[in-house]
């Protein structure tokens, strides 16, 4: 009863934080012609709802792909079909055909806010939920504080309570795929995931991790028994899956192929100077863009946001939330100072980091992040430099993301402790 009380309490502060940053500003408020997020994904409902569907990922008269025309996968765009149901049921005004373009209004936000909200409440929280109170191990307080770190992560609580997305709704499907397979739901797993490809291209990230582990699994049980049949099963819930999603456009090839080429737009460039890590902090020394070709170039992006919220105004949420993370961070690190670098699966390559403890490290990292947030509101760069804090920002993230990636390659490939274990009983 205790461990539903700690769960109930998280939940519900993860809602007031979210609801909380969503009484701030917006991408592009009051900001013509283009506006920003915001006003794409209420356009999105605006061409959903008032166009037939082989219209919404073409260029029309009445849909202009030059103004936030529908470049996501096709969940995304019946969920905007369902939102706009709603909005025009309560202010058809909303959605209005071109009469609504840039439309905003208090009750229009409060409107948009709450479709996020509710998408949360229904997706993403429950898998967070799931997954910390069955899939990860220790204490029901570690599970909880664990809980805290992912309903409270100031990145996806500000680009979507904040800027303005739904990338709860991706998440919350991969890590409902991410559960079930967990659980050993392989087929369900497999469904869960493919909808959150559906949802959002940017999944295509976790698809590798997803398909090596089920076919490592295929493997193991045998490519001639169990393992052939449960490769069919999984083969089988993928295509459906994908068939039902695609289902509208498959009856006009040309027609499937377009939704392609707004979802990947290969031939337009898929990059820009300052909006990836790895991108922009290469970028300094080597103008890779002038050197390299478009496909040479598409596995490099990864994302830095803090230049993002200056620009939408979103300062002190930004401050509020990384606090509020950062305690209950401390507090899950706390616990893991008393752990044997074995548990850890550090094995050797603790020996790299013995002049820098666990938490020393953590702490050098949260002084640079703060430190750069600081200057990036209290100085001014030199005219010469005008986007010094934002590389700044972007290369000191990208060193994160890389140290990361290499260090759960090395635990990844090195092997559990309790298999080892296992091995030196045996």
């Amino acid at each position: 009863m205790q461990t539903w009380t700690l769960v109930s309490i998280c939940v519900l502060l993860g809602v007031v934080t979210r609801w909380g940053v969503s009484l701030n500003s917006y991408s592009g408020a009051g900001k013509p012609p283009m506006f920003g997020d915001y006003e794409a994904q209420r356009h999105w409902q605006e061409v959903t709802s008032n166009l037939p569907l082989h219209e919404w990922y073409v260029n029309t008269t009445d849909n202009d792909l030059n103004y936030w025309g529908l470049d996501y996968p096709p969940l995304t765009a019946y969920h905007s079909w369902i939102c706009a149901y709603i909005a025009k049921i309560i202010n058809p005004e909303w959605v209005e055909l071109h009469r609504s373009r840039g439309y905003e209004s208090p009750a229009h936000k409060l409107f948009m806010r709450a479709t996020v909200l509710v998408a949360d409440l229904f997706i993403y929280i429950p898998a967070v939920v799931l997954y910390c109170l069955y899939l990860t191990d220790g204490s029901s307080k570690k599970k909880v504080s664990t809980m805290f770190c992912f309903l409270l992560y100031p990145g996806l609580t500000l680009i979507d309570y904040g800027h303005f997305q739904y990338n709860g709704v991706s998440l919350g499907f991969f890590l409902w795929g991410a559960v079930a397979l967990g659980l050993g739901w392989d087929s369900l797993g497999s469904m869960a995931f493919c909808l959150a490809l559906n949802y959002k291209q940017m999944e295509l990230y976790h698809a590798l991790p997803f398909f090596c582990y089920l076919l490592g699994k295929c493997i193991k049980l045998g490519l001639i028994g169990r393992g052939l049949f449960l490769l069919v099963r999984i083969a089988v819930t993928v295509l459906v899956t994908f068939a039902l999603c695609w289902l509208p456009f498959l009856s006009d090839p040309d027609q499937a192929l377009q939704v392609v080429r707004r979802i990947f737009p290969v031939a337009r460039g898929l990059f820009e100077d300052k909006v990836a890590n790895a991108w922009c902090s290469l970028n300094v020394l080597i103008k890779i863009r002038s050197i390299l070709s478009i496909n040479v170039l598409i596995p490099f992006p990864l994302c830095s946001m803090l230049p993002l919220f200056l620009k939408d105004g979103l300062l002190v949420p930004y401050i509020v939330t990384s606090l509020a993370f950062l305690f209950f961070s401390i507090y899950l690190l706390s616990a893991l100072e008393h752990c044997s670098e074995e548990e850890l699966r550090l094995g050797a390559y603790h020996k790299l980091l013995f002049c820098l403890p666990k938490m020393d490290l953590f702490y050098i990292s949260t002084a640079a992040m703060a430190g750069l947030s600081i200057v990036s509101v209290v100085l001014v760069p030199p005219p010469h430099l005008p986007d010094l804090f934002p590389v700044l920002v972007s290369t000191t993230s990208f060193l994160h993301f890389l140290g990361t990636f290499i260090y759960f390659n090395i635990v990844q490939f090195s092997g559990s402790p309790s298999r080892r274990n296992q091995k030196k009983n045996n």
